[in-house]
């Protein structure tokens, strides 16, 4: 299972494409609430249903923890202690964990990026950096072991691509790749 964390102010794009292209490569993915409604509004006032809330995450079910980017959804994400346990637990059970955008700088503050070769937005890529982040100038997405970063909205089907390469294999990344033309 694949759980995608959602606070207010999440972005809209990095969240709905990679639930999408999970669905379409027949991955259990679902939507998860950290405000305790299952109606969570993003960044640019659209409202996703979520499938659940955070206290009903399966934990010993999770193939992979997403986290979407978005200054509000990570500063959603950074004050919820719930999330911030679920990252870190997910990170020492070698889970795969997966940020997008401003999302590795939860990473940076929970020290998990040290020495890791990370992409990230730029506004949040010295804080990443100080964490000990290495930067991959230029790319939309990186793969690091089981952690996985994508650079913004703008990389959100790379970032999709490489989340189902590390669960099904290239093989059906490329599949996908090819089935949305893209």
């Amino acid at each position: 299972m694949v759980y995608i964390l959602l606070g207010d102010g999440f972005e809209e794009i990095e969240t709905i494409v990679p639930l999408d292209l999970l669905r379409r490569a027949d991955i259990d993915a679902v939507l998860v609430s950290l405000t305790g409604d299952l109606p969570v509004s993003g960044g640019h006032g659209i409202v996703v249903q979520a499938d659940m809330t955070v206290d009903q995450i399966d934990f010993e079910s999770m193939e992979m923890l997403v986290l979407p980017g978005g200054g509000g959804g990570v500063a959603s994400i950074a004050k919820t202690g719930a999330a911030m346990d679920l990252i870190r637990r997910a990170w020492e059970a070698d889970k795969l964990l997966a940020a997008i955008c401003a999302a590795p700088s939860l990473l940076a503050s929970l020290d998990i990026i040290d020495a890791k070769r990370v992409v990230c937005h730029p506004t949040v890529s010295d804080k990443v950096e100080a964490a000990g982040g290495v930067l991959q100038p230029g790319l939309p997405a990186t793969v690091d072991g089981n952690l996985i970063t994508g650079k913004a909205a703008g990389a959100s089907f790379e970032f999709a691509l490489e989340l189902i390469a590390a669960l099904r294999g290239r093989e059906v990344s490329e599949e996908m790749r090819r089935a949305i033309f893209y």
